[in-house]
């Protein structure tokens, strides 16, 4: 039953219709008769053969060996020191320049949290989400101040090259009043621990304050390659979904920075579906009135200030 299916699938790869025999039989470095009495199922592959032959047809492994109520998926690997996550961002790149870096790609973001993209930079907020994903994710990591952690440099390079592929994709966003929270929290939350100065605290408030700025101004009518859409009741979930006219790819996160990635045809197809008839059920901010769009973009600004003002009073009266 795989064997016949593995055989269908390079079938359909084998676009300029070579003899697959021959194909296989280089593939394999076997000779043309025992590559036939493959072809023919008179023998089985290995699967050692069969995980060759996928890499080389680029043939998905779940349409192949998955049963209809399993998925295969790739998993992240996991982040416990600096040399991991620029392991994980590099890995990352990998995955994505599958894609096209261009507008025929689109990148579907229920924005749970601050997209990855927008904090992965050079400026303070990026390398102080860098500070926070270590602190939380290196186990053994001892206490080490905001202000004397150092970025590294394949970590700077691996981050850029991510927010550049972000940059020039169609990108459609799903945020609402919560998608902040997180980051102000871990403001908050160092600046309490002792671990980052009220200084930094207060620049970090006035660099999220920047950040929603950039977004509000990228957000207008003529942008076609930026749509934020605000869903006031929807559950975020950090699900990304990764499309173009050939194929597509849903990332899953189970840890902080942890993501299952599937190319399940039928499970992205039901995840861009589901993409879809959230965003008709939500406000795309940049066609809705002035209005609409300030009052959101205005509570992002009170909220920040709201926090600022919590580290501003701790700071004089703690």
């Amino acid at each position: 039953m795989y064997q016949e299916l593995l055989i269908q699938a390079m079938h359909k790869k084998n676009a300029k219709n070579n003899s697959l025999i021959e194909l296989v039989s280089a593939v394999l470095d076997i000779s043309y008769d025992a590559s036939h009495r493959r072809i023919s199922m008179k023998s089985k592959f290995s699967i050692d053969e069969a995980v060759l032959l996928v890499q080389h047809f680029g043939i998905s492994m779940d349409t192949v060996f998955q049963e209809e109520e399993s998925v295969l998926v790739k998993k992240t690997k996991e982040i416990r020191s600096f040399q991991d996550l620029s392991n994980y961002l590099e890995s990352s790149i990998r995955s994505l320049n599958e894609y096209p870096a261009t507008k025929e790609t689109s990148v579907y973001y229920s924005a749970k949290d601050i997209p990855l993209f927008y904090t992965i930079n050079t400026n303070l907020l990026s390398k102080f989400k860098l500070f926070v994903w270590l602190n939380l994710l290196e186990f053994e990591r001892e206490s080490q101040s905001f202000e004397s952690f150092e970025l590294k440099a394949p970590t700077l390079e691996n981050s850029l090259k991510l927010k550049a592929f972000y940059s020039d994709v169609d990108r459609h966003e799903i945020w609402n009043d919560t998608t902040i929270n997180s980051t102000l929290q871990q403001i908050v939350y160092f600046f309490q621990s002792g671990l980052l100065s009220s200084d930094n605290a207060k620049a970090l408030c006035e660099s999220m304050k920047e950040l929603i700025f950039e977004i509000e101004n990228q957000c207008v009518p003529k942008n076609d390659q930026y749509h934020l859409y605000y869903h006031e009741l929807l559950i975020l979930n950090n699900n990304v979904l990764v499309a173009d006219a050939n194929q597509k790819s849903l990332f899953v996160p189970y840890t902080m920075l942890g993501y299952f990635i599937t190319k399940d045809t039928d499970t992205c197809k039901n995840a861009f579906d589901f993409f879809q008839h959230q965003l008709k059920n939500s406000k795309l901010l940049n066609k809705a009135g002035t209005r609409d769009k300030k009052i959101f973009f205005n509570r992002a600004y009170q909220k920040i200030d709201f926090y600022k003002n919590q580290i501003v009073s701790a700071h004089e009266f703690g």
